[in-house]
């Protein structure tokens, strides 16, 4: 039985790319291609560094390693804070971090100090969606005590947005990380080389001319790899959705019933499901379960199958009106919950499929 698979399309990653650096281009933003959904897979890299970016964000050291050792030279962030068990790694592997507490920032400077390094830095603040970041009320002080590390730059100030809240970038805070900026740089007599606000979520606010110019640093993710912005999920215009495939192979086919039968409490998983009894249906079982993906963010390439739901080790789909049979291998397009799943479980193959670049 073969395993599941996820074909990873690199001409359309590389379009995608080159569409929404020209966007930012175009609105005096700097693109940083995040890889972290996919692993730090080095073609993913290559795919976006041929579209425009211009350096690649990562959130895990295992991930810029193996970039690194796939040659990739291109610059590469540390978007996840980093630990400060981690001081030592970070400063080897990584020339630019993401930052929010001064206890790091005196490790990573005692590391830098030693190796003869400098560390740069961009300091995250805290607007709204209550993830990382530095509280905007303490920003001044955090700073000055940041400037006093050796071996430390402060280069930046960041947010992020749109991704444990689901607080989307806006004008209103868009203008306020703005105007933090310019309080650093004139309480400091600083120049920051980025001020980094916007994510995928940002891409409409981008379009419409509503991004602060001081803004010009974006670290784009989804809307790369799956062509869509992240406050809708909505496909963006000459963006492609086709550049990930999940196959897994049918491994049963039968007639059954369409809700569950006896006395039931809950799932495998906790949870307690609603089946809608529709009689007798045709199911297929695939080997394909949530140790592989999130089921839920699976929509099958054949509009014929609908998802039912799945355990660890199989996904359930109703097949009335597609020919199948069993041995046939179905496709599914992943959501970036899927994605990352599927990238990061060793039983999911992952195979290179390199187009005509664009």
């Amino acid at each position: 039985m073969a395993r599941p698979s996820l074909t990873i399309d690199t001409a359309a990653i590389e379009h995608n790319a080159r569409v929404i650096t020209r966007l930012c281009a175009a609105h005096g933003m700097t693109v940083v291609g995040v890889t972290k959904a996919t692993c730090g897979h080095p073609e993913v890299a290559r795919a976006m560094l041929r579209g425009g970016v211009a350096a690649i964000g990562e959130s895990r050291l295992e991930n810029i390693r193996r970039l690194r050792a796939a040659g990739i030279r291109a610059p590469m962030v540390l978007l996840r804070l980093p630990t400060l068990s981690q001081a030592e790694a970070v400063v080897s592997a990584a020339a630019l971090s993401l930052d929010s507490e001064l206890t790091v920032l005196a490790a990573l400077s005692e590391v830098a100090v030693r190796r003869h390094r400098v560390h740069e830095v961009i300091l995250m603040v805290e607007l709204g969606d209550l993830r990382e970041g530095i509280l905007p009320d303490d920003l001044i002080p955090f700073t000055a005590a940041a400037l006093k590390l050796p071996g430390i730059r402060v280069i930046g100030l960041g947010t992020n947005l749109a991704c444990l809240g689901g607080v989307a970038p806006d004008r209103e805070n868009m203008a306020r990380l703005a105007a933090l900026a310019r309080a650093v740089e004139t309480t400091f007599d600083l120049r920051l080389r980025w001020v980094s606000g916007a994510n995928s979520s940002a891409l409409e606010l981008i379009a419409a001319g509503g991004m602060p110019a001081a803004v010009n640093h974006a670290r784009m993710g989804e809307s790369i790899l799956l062509g869509r912005e992240t406050v809708h999920r909505r496909p963006w215009p000459g963006t492609r959705q086709d550049a990930f495939l999940l196959e897994a192979e049918v491994i049963e086919l039968k007639e059954k019933p369409s809700a569950p039968r006896g006395t039931r409490g809950e799932d495998a998983f906790g949870h307690r499901p609603e089946f809608a009894d529709r009689g007798t249906v045709r199911r297929a079982l695939l080997n394909l379960g949530r140790e592989d993906a999130d089921l839920e963010g699976l929509t099958p390439q054949d509009p014929r199958l609908t998802v039912v739901g799945g355990t660890s080790d199989y996904l359930v789909v109703e097949a009335d009106g597609a020919p199948l049979h069993v041995g046939d291998r179905l496709g599914f397009t992943p959501n970036y919950s899927a994605l990352l799943a599927a990238m990061t479980s060793a039983y999911v193959a992952k195979r290179t499929r390199i187009g005509a670049h664009s």
